[in-house]
């Protein structure tokens, strides 16, 4: 398969400006760009898609420019949101803009990577308003998706103004690195052409710059992508821990795992039929869930991480938690009802304290059954202490009841 053949089986190729652009693709080598505006110091899942499809072009040869948009940001794109952004200061753009650019760099290394605060924080507004504001007629920025959804609820000027700053960026990096495309998600739509509109009206009608978007992910049930119970699947390791981002995938329902697969990872065609079969025939396997994870957590965190991941997922699993480390501890149990304590305490109080039973005769009950382990091991004395000394590195005592229930104690 060609880059156009591979884009458009993956479900990936949305809305093209012009047809020629499939040509150029599959037999030029084109300078393109992505952008990210700053709005936190990480990207989460819901943006990783975007840098995957511009890896797929990296790869057939493709040369990407990463804009960050540290200018931009302080604006806020109102494409199809309810509300107005909430502000950020230049501080917070520029750390936020750093931050990103570190994950970016990890994901398509030797990247060019820039940001638009340097052009746009030099712009005074006559300058603005008479060298690119004199192109863009109200009319048609009005006539944009992203711009009539809020008409109703109301749009300040300044995420108005988006779109034309976001078509400045285009404009600037057609001229100053030879840019002619940019790829961003379907929302992403008016954005793009108003840049196409600029560069021709800037450069004259021969000036050719292309645009093409990829669908936003959805899930099959209709609830939100990339959400969890905890928040949004950051990309940042302390943030989104390697065993949390590692679950999120390897609970991924039967019916978008194969889709899934084709959007982010880089698995050839016949190995994604393979697995589809798999899912067919042994969904109680799960075998593409675990090679989706794998391959993701990989990608994002890198192979180390990738192990640990997995460790602590077997551990969790038997229940065999005695040689995690504090660090896979934390990662594992992020988020569990935690006690804290600087005594010793009781096995019974323990229970009752992390909430795990209801009163202490339903813990001695529990007991006498073998259903409780501490750190591992399974407990059969009612006056078992809980002692700092024995936590995992002197921090962490975990309880465990049955199989799946835990509560965790600091000391």
């Amino acid at each position: 398969m060609n880059l156009i053949e591979d884009l458009k089986w993956r479900g990936l190729l949305y809305q093209v400006t012009d047809e020629e652009i499939e040509n150029k693709l599959n037999n030029e080598k084109m300078t393109f760009y992505l952008g990210a505006d700053p709005t936190a110091d990480s990207l989460h899942v819901g943006h990783l898609l975007a840098y995957l499809v511009a890896k797929r072009l990296m790869d057939a040869g493709h040369q990407p420019i990463l804009l960050i948009g540290g200018g931009t940001g302080l604006v806020g794109d109102p494409s199809f949101k309810k509300s107005e952004r909430q502000l950020l200061t230049i501080e917070q753009s520029l750390k936020n803009a750093e931050g990103i650019t570190k994950q970016v760099k990890r994901i398509l290394p030797n990247t060019k990577i820039v940001n638009n605060f340097d052009w746009i924080s030099g712009l005074n507004a006559i300058e603005f308003l008479r060298d690119v504001g004199k192109h863009f007629n109200v009319a048609y920025m009005m006539s944009k998706d992203s711009v009539k959804s809020r008409i109703e609820n109301g749009i300040s000027f300044t995420e108005f103004a988006y779109q034309i700053l976001q078509a400045w960026d285009f404009e600037h990096l057609f001229k100053n690195h030879n840019c002619s495309l940019q790829i961003g998600g379907q929302d992403q739509w008016g954005n793009i052409t108003a840049g196409l509109e600029l560069i021709r009206k800037i450069h004259t009608i021969e000036a050719k710059a292309y645009g093409f978007t990829f669908p936003l992910v959805t899930k099959s049930d209709g609830t939100k992508f990339g959400k969890t119970e905890s928040g949004a699947l950051w990309l940042d390791k302390e943030k989104t821990s390697p065993y949390e981002f590692y679950q999120y995938w390897i609970n991924t329902a039967d019916a978008d795992v194969i889709m899934r697969l084709k959007q982010f990872t880089f698995l050839s065609r016949e190995e994604i039929e393979r697995l589809e079969v798999e899912v067919k025939e042994r969904p109680e396997f799960r075998e593409a869930q675990k090679v989706l994870a794998e391959e993701i957590t990989k990608l994002v965190h890198g192979e180390k991480e990738l192990e640990k991941a997995i460790h602590v997922t077997k551990a969790l699993f038997s229940g065999k938690i005695k040689d995690l480390d504090v660090e896979e501890i934390e990662m594992g149990f992020k988020g569990l009802p935690t006690i804290q304590t600087s005594e010793e305490l009781l096995i019974t109080d323990a229970l009752l304290e992390t909430e795990l039973v209801k009163s202490k005769r339903e813990a001695r009950d529990l007991i006498k059954g073998n259903a409780i382990s501490v750190n591992g091991d399974k407990v059969s004395d009612f006056n078992f202490l809980i002692k700092k000394e024995n936590a995992f590195g002197n921090k962490y005592t975990i309880i465990r009841k049955g199989k799946k229930k835990y509560g965790m104690i600091k000391h």
